[in-house]
């Protein structure tokens, strides 16, 4: 679920950031950018921030600023020698004029950066820095949350209307039906015998059971009630989803019946409504 959270703590010598968005993604998909001094506690992070997430394509990256100890790091003075030595020598030899001090400084392992232990305070004043981030990070799931949910009401709302409006077509359609079939018939047997009504009426009543929508209009009125319902509940972003299968099973099954082409313009825009549903699902818990 699209979201974002940041909080920034300073103290005397010290500032930590934590920054924690997310994208929507169907799974937990969470990636962690922490300094090294911290790489044997991002287990114990994961596990904190996994439950609180959920769901999402999620980043958290923490960034830890302290004042640096005059003695955190040494310096090799043999390695750095030996580089000295064969940096001069080759700039005698080829006559090149150059820092050899300075490049030789930047030369692998001359310098021994030590990493400094993090103690149980430094680790708590992440730890509250983090959760201050998830708390907004968690406002801002809250606010888009409530816009989604304005939108699907106002859309499963669309569908209902839509659904009404079927009505008309429906019975005008049952008179089209039977004269189409009527004349067919007619054209058929106009050299033979004479139609046979009551057997005509019996065909024709066989037919319309068959492709009677009644059935589905009630279960799709349902259906929408239902994720409605559902809407109020926490975390109920997988059930939302069962719900719009059903809802999208009920619309085909009414476009494949319906034999109208006013019916027909009615199941595409309840198709369309359903669509866009479905794209925001995967942005709900």
């Amino acid at each position: 679920m699209t979201g974002f959270g940041k909080h920034v703590e300073e103290f005397p010598n010290q500032k930590i950031t934590f920054e924690i968005k997310s994208l929507n993604s169907k799974q937990l998909d969470l990636t962690l950018k922490i300094p090294n001094q911290f790489r044997e506690k991002e287990l114990e992070l994961r596990a904190v921030l996994s439950p609180l997430l959920q769901r999402g394509k999620a980043e958290g990256i923490l960034t830890f600023q302290a004042e640096q100890n005059a003695n955190s790091s040494t310096i090799n003075t043999s390695i750095l020698k030996n580089y000295l030595s064969e940096l001069k020598s080759i700039s005698e030899e080829q006559n090149l004029q150059s820092d050899v001090l300075r490049i030789a400084m930047k030369m692998p392992d001359v310098l021994n950066l030590e990493t400094p232990e993090i103690d149980e305070k430094t680790w708590a004043s992440v730890m509250n820095t983090v959760t201050k981030a998830v708390v907004k990070f968690d406002e801002f799931r809250l606010h888009e949350g409530q816009i989604l949910e304005e939108d699907f009401r106002t859309r499963i709302t669309n569908i209902q209307t839509l659904l009404k409006t079927i009505e008309p077509f429906e019975k005008s359609r049952i008179t089209t039906i039977k004269d189409r079939i009527k004349t067919n018939l007619e054209k058929w047997l106009e050299s033979k015998n004479a139609l046979d009504e009551n057997r005509f009426e019996q065909e024709v009543f066989y037919y319309l059971e068959k492709i009677d929508i009644t059935e589905e209009k009630i279960r799709l009125e349902k259906h929408c009630s239902y994720f409605l319902d559902t809407l109020k509940e926490e975390t109920a972003g997988k059930k939302l989803g069962f719900v719009t299968q059903e809802i999208g099973r009920e619309i085909n099954t009414i476009g494949s019946k319906a034999n109208d082409v006013n019916i027909q313009k009615i199941v595409v825009e309840m198709k369309d409504e359903l669509e866009k549903i479905k794209e925001q699902l995967m942005n709900v818990l």
